[in-house]
């Protein structure tokens, strides 16, 4: 079985449209969603007949990915971003990358120039 090019966690609407994205440039990606029923969802739907890999778990994704590994995060900003890297990391050797491209937290700062 071919292994993926990349990886992509969290099957919300923008992580399907990046998926069905890079799969129509001709990269096999490998999906991962927390909800599983999203990865059979998206794996009997949208993605039916593309090469596009579904995977129950984190240690499957990993698996199923080429080295150097890369896994595109698209997960909710916070605290859901640290657990998803702190889950991550064991699996992972060097070399390989992880990608945060979800949403972010925006700040609002200020600051007074100078004169």
């Amino acid at each position: 079985m071919k292994k993926a090019d990349i990886g992509l966690i969290g099957l919300a609407v923008m992580g399907e449209n990046l998926v069905m994205n890079m799969e129509s440039k001709g990269y096999t990606v490998a999906v991962f969603n927390r909800t599983t029923s999203k990865v059979d969802a998206f794996i009997n739907g949208r993605a039916q007949g593309k090469n596009i890999i579904g995977c129950h778990s984190l240690e499957e994704l990993i698996a199923n990915l080429e080295k150097p590994r890369k896994v595109f995060m698209m997960v909710k900003a916070g605290d859901a971003v640290d657990s998803m890297i702190d889950q991550l990391l064991p699996l992972l050797e060097d070399g390989d990358i992880i990608i945060d491209g979800g949403n972010s937290h925006s700040l609002t700062q200020s600051a007074e120039l100078p004169m």
